[in-house]
């Protein structure tokens, strides 16, 4: 529920309602409905009008096969199935050498791979199951200034309107982003590996129907990927996420449509027919980072703010959710017991029990970055035995699906 003033005291003040912490508070509050765990989420942005026009611009992200089994047990895949495009098909190629790898749903025994939903889809509906929600308390719009460690979790003090007001929580969850001025407020830094490539991010129109494929072709600059997306106005439509090595990203940015064009298709293909439409790009610099302090008495970090991934095989924000959901799991269980979810031991527990699957997320998609971006023969001749390994090899394929799938 959306208030106008906190309360003085929170067992858990979650800082950022964008996707992941919106999505830990709604989990929380599902696991914790026996245990009166007080939640309250600070957000900067104000809510606004969520009725607001599609675009064909729209930005999406893809959601692994386990983070719809987290949104159903949340309670609102019901509202995301409408929106979401599924992903049947997974073709994976290499550019310049002959062979397709192909992940079929069927295979995996499951409806999808994964989906693709446009962020303002999901915003709207993690939005209004916050604003719904009987035990979640939301600030929106309101700022953290500070947050001083205390014997028993953190004094915050935050701004809201023209008033400051402090509040004390026994756990604050830090998931406000990679750029989180909080955490460098605490003095918690990051390992941080440069790829010196950037991420060219645009929605494309296409002459075929994608019919639910999603391509990963690898190039020497690195991944190029095609998401399928719902249609916009009778345009069969695209997301496409082109890997290229840093400097280059601003001329692909300022070209014209019909040179952006003739340079994605010299490395796509026609696979879908024509490309008829290029919407607006954005870039972004790409690299591996690490907090090396992801707990803290009365603190934890989650999603970007914890670690970011190469934006290869889709995992960053599918690993944000499994570690919410392990969290959220982890405190539930710890105030039935009666302990507290600032205390060390509890937090130690959780990222025990995540470690595992954050390292080998972070190696999985650091090792296709480096392997796949490279034209060093040694490596040309390792991915294609690899993509010829996954086609002739089912249960190599099957653990390459599961990994893709986050099960």
């Amino acid at each position: 529920m959306l208030i106008e003033s906190p309360r003085n005291e929170y067992d858990v003040l979650v800082v950022g309602g964008g996707m992941v912490g919106a999505s830990f508070a709604l989990d929380l509050a599902r696991r914790s409905a026996n245990s009166s765990i007080s939640i309250c989420v600070i957000e900067a942005v104000a809510l606004g009008d969520q009725t607001n026009q599609p675009s064909f611009d729209a930005r999406s992200t893809a959601l692994a096969w386990s983070s719809r089994a987290i949104y159903e047990a949340m309670g609102v895949w019901k509202q995301l199935a409408a929106v979401v495009t599924p992903i049947e098909e997974i073709q994976v190629s290499d550019h310049g050498h002959f062979g397709v790898t192909r992940l079929h749903h069927s295979e995996q025994g499951v409806e999808a791979l994964g989906y693709v939903v446009e962020n303002r889809e999901l915003g709207t509906v993690l939005n209004a199951a916050l604003t719904a929600s009987p035990v979640i308390e939301l600030l929106a719009p309101a700022t953290i200034q500070s947050a001083t460690p205390r014997t028993e979790g953190m004094d915050v003090e935050i701004e809201l309107a023209d008033q400051r007001k402090k509040i004390n929580a026994k756990l604050v969850v830090l998931a406000d982003g990679g750029r989180s001025p909080l955490c460098a407020q605490l003095g918690i830094d990051h390992s941080r590996e440069n790829y010196e490539q950037s991420a060219l991010i645009t929605n494309i129109g296409v002459e075929i129907d994608h019919g639910n494929v999603a391509y990963e072709r690898f190039t020497e600059s690195g991944p190029l990927a095609v998401l399928p997306l719902q249609e916009f106005e009778g345009q069969a439509r695209c997301s496409l996420v082109w890997t290229v090595k840093s400097g280059n990203e601003q001329s692909l940015v300022d070209c014209s449509e019909e040179e952006f064009i003739q340079q994605l298709e010299s490395l796509y293909g026609n696979r879908l027919g024509f490309i008829l439409k290029v919407g607006q790009r954005f870039s972004y610099p790409l690299s591996l980072t690490e907090a090396k302090e992801q707990i803290r008495p009365g603190l934890v970090l989650l999603g970007n703010v914890a670690h970011t991934l190469h934006p290869v095989a889709g995992q960053g924000l599918n690993l944000a959710l499994r570690d919410s959901a392990c969290l959220s799991e982890t405190i539930a269980n710890a105030a039935e017991a009666g302990r507290s979810p600032g205390s060390m031991a509890v937090l130690q527990s959780y990222l025990d029990q995540q470690t595992p699957d954050q390292h080998q997320t972070m190696l999985f998609t650091d090792q296709m970055t480096k392997l796949f971006s490279s034209a060093q023969l040694s490596k040309v001749i390792t991915r294609k035995m690899g993509l010829l390994s996954l086609d002739l090899v089912p249960t190599l394929r099957q653990e390459f699906a599961r990994r893709a799938m986050g099960t």
